[in-house]
């Protein structure tokens, strides 16, 4: 049976292939997306959302969130997404309106009038929405299966210590980590593994489609953010990993360990501090993804990308 999610994200060019990979795999129900400023301002993420959504012919609702984080001033990331957190591709103009409900709201709803223990939280932006969501009802963490994270790993990217995601909410990030419900984490350790390299942009190239041509126009954008800012040969997509590991749990291998957010330190505020061993006494609280089977992986998002365009040809 399908698993069914919430997509919680901030599009961004992973963040769209996530969707893609949702969109199209058949483990997957996506009951919602909701947005969460991030790679962009709410206002232009949410316009992403809607847009990719469109492309790949999503009738879910999708319901825009938080415009920042809880307590630090907001940061986005044109570096590597561009001005309209989307560069690259010509996005299509969005079909259908918003859901009248806040983001939180829209999670509190759907997952509360649910039987209990049948919708898992899929989070690749900042957490803020997820964080405002238990705030607003605590009881949310005994309802929700499991919640799938990008963010964080024991290396950072938006500072030497921190990673992008939690960097731009650490103190929803906490609060999330420290809420005792079944985590699974996509970190940087792993998704920089997950690389888009030349046999994989010849696939996309090869596939003539208006969702083909999309994921190559975006890859070919992002790929050259990557070389420019960070040095890689091409670029890794960090946020379908996280919907992966709920739509086929075998593409991945887990080990448990205790995680926590740095709120404090001077140099490594966001930074998450990844305990395998118990040294601080705490038994495990996440799920960390600690490899993924890469060629399994794409394998699975082709699949998907071929599904959509069989559904829109039909």
């Amino acid at each position: 049976m399908p698993e069914s999610i919430i997509l919680d994200c901030d599009p961004g060019h992973d963040d769209a292939m996530a969707i893609i990979l949702a969109a199209g795999h058949p483990n997957i129900d996506i009951i919602g997306i909701t947005t969460c400023a991030g790679n962009q301002t709410i206002e232009k993420v949410t316009h992403n959302a809607l847009a990719v959504a469109t492309l790949v012919g999503l009738t879910v609702p999708i319901a825009q969130g938080a415009s920042r984080g809880l307590v630090r001033p907001q940061i986005v990331a044109p570096d590597i997404h561009g001005e309209s957190g989307l560069e690259g591709p010509v996005l299509p103009e969005p079909t259908m309106s918003l859901d009248p409900r806040h983001a939180v709201q829209f999670i509190i709803d759907e997952v509360m009038s649910r039987p209990p223990k049948t919708v898992t939280l899929v989070a690749v932006g900042p957490l803020t929405n997820i964080a405002l969501a238990l705030r607003q009802e605590p009881r949310l963490a005994g309802r929700v299966k499991q919640i799938a994270i990008m963010g964080g790993g024991t290396r950072g990217n938006r500072t030497p210590a921190a990673e992008f995601n939690i960097a731009a909410d650490p103190e929803a990030a906490a609060m999330v980590f420290e809420t005792d419900w079944p985590i699974i984490q996509a970190g940087l350790d792993v998704t920089h593994t997950v690389v888009a390299d030349q046999a994989v942009l010849d696939r996309f190239a090869a596939i003539d489609s208006d969702l083909g041509r999309f994921i190559s126009a975006a890859l070919e954008f992002y790929g050259d953010a990557y070389r420019t800012m960070q040095g890689f040969p091409f670029p890794p997509v960090h946020d379908p990993v996280a919907v992966a590991a709920v739509a086929d749990p075998s593409l991945v291998v887990l080990k448990d360990a205790f995680v926590a957010v740095e709120l404090a330190g001077t140099w490594t505020a966001g930074m998450t501090v990844t305990d395998f061993h118990g040294l601080f006494g705490h038994a495990p609280n996440t799920h960390v993804i600690a490899s993924c089977n890469v060629a399994a992986f794409w394998d699975e998002v082709f699949a998907a990308v071929a599904v959509i365009d069989a559904a829109k040809a039909s």
